[in-house]
């Protein structure tokens, strides 16, 4: 049955026409827009871009902060039977901007008018970029350059014209599933960045798969505080809504990237969402901010609020035992503690907020803990953008903390062994699936996609189990894994997110084991954290290096025997050793993603010289200068 993403859209308007879809604050408040007038606009859109020659195939991208225009102007290449190739706005002009722009064979551009700039730059070296749309008119356009305004009025014209309006209509209903609707660029943790192309019914399939985890009723409001143009808020984030007759709105565009992120708590309470999207850099910011709003309220409230922590972790248990056995004794109290202290932190989110979905990389189970006590459980999910991006998740239905939650629906899944063997439950492997999620290839790049989809099977590059209790288990990149000299492998990014998210001195962490004599690590250790620590304790200004470093090299040992976590990973793969790192990885610096995942090969590349130095004499005592010069 031919299901495209035109298809969505007019099905949707026909039955929630008078429902808002889009909501949008661009002056003091939030302004709904109906799903009939999303159309009429996205019409529009398309109608101008093929009065600017716009035809079948034809990659158009976008490349703007999220707005209501961005999703319309999606929709609008839709109807002109054009390929969108979001972009990131993180994406530097000079090298990975230009590569997108020139690899995706771009023609027309829609930008906002903070990143007009970066088009500009670099648009002499871009033959193949015809036209450039603004979202709003800037100072100093070039000539030619048009409007989304200007380019709705060429469409609106262009539909007065009966023939072209049904040319026009006759090619967007002709779309086919299996055309493509995105190429979409992976971040690269490992490599080039890649195109994945993905078809309509690769969109609306996993739409219909991700709803069978999921409930989402037509009254539901979400905030999207992730990029656009990541997979994960494309399906997730608006196409399931769109699907559903729901409600979508965008964080408030400010006028620097720092004014955009102070807009999302003021934004989550004026929409009060009943759902959010989250990757675990912001789940950890969250809890940041919520602690320290408990901490600036006296010791009284902290004390209490650890003591409610405390009773609510002992009666959830994993989630999926949740107040089984004696802890059903503990109800009341947590009903009690929900009452005075978790139910407030939750007005913070708008007051509705009945759920997390999180995304982008695995979620370690103590923040998974934290935010289930407090009300509003973070339910873990798995996917890549080669799957669209869906193939597991957690979720009010089926849940339990560690886990990546119940495949979706249909979907095959197999773990294979090193030699392509299937594997039996509860033996890891890789994960390999199949279904009409699973992407059409890379973009001109087929030696790529032979390597990764092979009889129709998408070979995922993660490793991962399935547990005899029906829940997916993932343990992390293949090309993550640390190999001790004896060929035995193991997944560190678990241990990597604990070791962060538990210790208030250690900021990033990156383990390396390549048949090495040990394991050790490169530390990003918070530094004001660890001075601010050592000060209260009047530590001398001259001792301060020395017992900075011997901080550090007690967070580590709390996992080793005898220590407050001992136990919670193998002995054999926690550090030995560790070289301190000054700078931390950002995306500025290249070593961090869009989707705010570390570059593990970037990291061990551009810090080469102090791994091999971990494994010298001098370099494996932790106390040498290179890792004391850190604190001078």
């Amino acid at each position: 049955m031919k299901k495209t993403l035109i298809d969505l859209l007019e099905s949707s308007v026909e039955k929630f026409g008078g429902n808002t879809f889009l909501l949008e604050k661009r002056t003091d408040k939030f302004e709904p827009t109906t799903y009939k007038e999303v159309k009429r606009q996205a019409l529009e859109t398309g109608a101008g871009l093929a009065s600017l020659g716009v035809t079948k195939g034809d990659c158009v991208s976008i490349l703007s902060e999220g707005r209501n225009d961005w999703i319309i102007s999606e929709l609008g290449i839709f109807y002109a039977a054009g390929v969108s190739v979001p972009l990131s706005i993180k994406l530097e002009e000079s090298n990975d901007l230009m590569f997108r722009l020139r690899h995706g064979e771009v023609s027309v551009i829609f930008v906002s008018d903070s990143q007009y700039r970066k088009v500009n730059t670099i648009r002499d070296q871009l033959p193949g970029l015809r036209h450039v749309i603004v979202f709003d008119k800037v100072e100093g356009m070039r000539e030619g350059d048009l409007t989304l305004a200007e380019v709705k009025e060429k469409g609106r014209e262009y539909l007065t014209d009966k023939e072209k309006k049904e040319a026009l209509l006759a090619q967007a209903h002709a779309i086919q599933n299996d055309d493509y609707a995105t190429i979409t660029y992976t971040s690269g943790t490992t490599a080039d960045p890649k195109g994945v192309i993905l078809t309509h019914r690769n969109y609306t399939a996993n739409v219909e798969q991700a709803l069978t985890q999921m409930d989402v009723p037509e009254w539901y409001r979400t905030l999207i505080i992730l990029p656009l143009d990541h997979c994960f808020a494309h399906v997730v984030g608006f196409y399931i809504m769109l699907s559903q007759g729901a409600s979508v709105a965008t964080v408030q565009v400010g006028k620097t990237p720092i004014e955009n992120l102070k807009n999302i708590p003021v934004n989550i309470k004026e929409v009060q969402p009943h759902f959010l999207l989250s990757v675990p850099a912001l789940a950890k910011n969250f809890r940041k901010n919520i602690e320290s709003t408990i901490q600036k309220k006296g010791k009284f409230t902290e004390k209490l609020f650890r003591h409610a922590l405390k009773t609510a972790y002992a009666y959830n248990k994993d989630g999926y035992l949740k107040g089984t056995g004696a802890s059903a004794m503990l109800k009341p109290l947590v009903a009690f503690y929900d009452k005075i202290l978790f139910s407030k932190v939750r007005e913070a989110f708008g007051g509705n907020l009945e759920f997390f979905v999180g995304g982008g990389a695995l979620l370690d189970a103590e923040l998974q803990r934290f935010f289930y006590a407090i009300g509003v459980p973070m339910y873990q999910g798995y996917g890549l953008s080669e799957a669209t991006p869906v193939i597991s998740t957690n979720s009010p239905r089926h849940h339990r903390f560690g886990s990546s939650g119940r495949l979706v629906e249909p979907l095959d899944m197999r773990i294979v062994g090193e030699n392509g063997e299937d594997l039996p439950v509860g033996q890891k492997g890789e994960m390999v699936v199949r279904g009409e999620n699973v992407m059409a290839g890379y973009w001109r790049n087929p030696k790529a996609t032979e390597e990764t989809v092979r009889g129709g099977w998408l070979y995922t590059g993660d490793m991962g189990y399935m547990g005899e209790d029906g829940f997916l288990y993932v343990l992390g990149r293949f090309k993550s894994l640390l190999i001790a000299g004896d060929g035995e492998k193991y997944s560190p990014e678990g241990m990597e997110e604990a070791i962060a998210e538990k210790s208030p001195y250690i900021e990033q962490i990156i383990i390396y084991n390549n048949q090495s004599p040990f394991t050790s690590a490169l530390i990003v250790p918070a530094r004001e954290a660890v001075l601010r620590h050592l000060r209260e304790k009047h530590v001398a200004e001259a001792d301060i290096p020395a017992e900075a470093v011997r901080l550090i090299l007690d967070e580590v040992n709390k996992y080793k025997g005898g220590g407050e976590f001992a136990g919670e990973f193998p002995e054999r793969w926690l550090p030995a050793s560790f070289a301190l790192i000054r700078d931390p990885f950002t995306e500025q610096n290249g070593l961090v993603n869009s989707t705010m995942k570390i570059v593990r090969g970037k990291v061990e590349e551009r810090y080469k010289d102090r791994i091999d130095h971990i494994y010298t004499p001098e370099g494996k005592d932790v106390m040498n200068g290179k890792n004391l010069e850190v604190f001078k």
